[in-house]
């Protein structure tokens, strides 16, 4: 691949925790500029720990990971993270606009400069008009779009997001799931998505990494093929999406059958 087009290469990585324990093998795989690629695979796989290794939240065992073709070798100022627990990543003693701002201040960003993104990120999430208020006082979705609206507005190239939607109502997860999608379209950011759903991995994703039991290694690199305009009920209604959706089930199920055989 060109490696103009490369943003994040994941290079033979390798995971050990204490008394070396492998939790990630040989991991090998690339998103390109503007992609949107999921990880799925069974529960425990190590999903959670790969995006840690991804982020430079934790060091690699063996292997590295690569960002506009430099190493990581720790958290970067263009990689921002929105994890599940919103409840836990947002200040309830801060005012939105004020937890927004929060990744800005500090840096060391102006005021001036500050309360003009975080007004235009707010725009993007659907948040205009919310600023004054405290996240206890919004929805669950509300809070969730706080949390990715803090996470845009350090302008990153790649926004990480770790089971994003997982703690919402079914309709408001359907909601974000298209608000993710057109944020990723508008600000042209790399998006790698970590997720149990398989609906959602397919919806949302133009490649979708399947990973094998734990210790987790890349079983398949799906392309998705759905192409960039999507719906709820049209997408959701394509053969396509159905075979695809029946293909990644199969795949993890398959992986899940040879680990208990062995």
């Amino acid at each position: 691949m060109n490696a103009v087009t490369t943003r994040l290469c994941v290079e033979s990585l390798d995971k050990q925790y204490q008394q070396g324990v492998p939790v990630l093998v040989d991991i090998t795989f690339d998103v390109r500029a503007g992609e949107f690629v999921s990880i799925v695979g069974p529960s425990g796989a190590g999903k959670s720990t790969l995006l840690r290794c991804l982020t430079g939240l934790m060091p690699p065992s063996g292997g590295r990971v690569v960002l506009d073709g430099e190493v990581l070798r720790g958290p970067s100022q263009n990689i921002s993270i929105v994890f599940q627990e919103y409840t836990r990543s947002l200040m309830p003693w801060l005012t939105v606009e004020k937890n927004v701002g929060l990744p800005l201040k500090a840096r060391g960003v102006p005021r001036s400069e500050i309360e003009r993104r975080v007004a235009d990120v707010l725009v993007s999430v659907g948040l205009t008009g919310t600023g004054s208020k405290h996240p206890w006082q919004l929805s669950g979705g509300m809070q969730q779009r706080v949390a990715i609206a803090r996470a845009l507005v350090t302008e990153p190239e790649v926004l990480v997001m770790d089971e994003p939607f997982a703690s919402v109502d079914a309709q408001t997860r359907l909601e974000l799931e298209d608000l993710t999608r057109a944020i990723q379209r508008e600000r042209s950011v790399t998006v790698v998505l970590v997720t149990h759903d398989i609906d959602e991995a397919v919806y949302l994703s133009d490649r979708i990494v399947v990973l094998s039991r734990n210790p987790a290694s890349v079983v398949e690199v799906i392309e998705v093929g759905l192409g960039d305009d999507r719906d709820q009920i049209s997408t959701r209604g394509m053969p396509r999406f159905g075979e695809l959706r029946s293909h990644v089930l199969g795949t993890i199920r398959d992986v899940q059958d040879r680990a208990r055989a062995t």
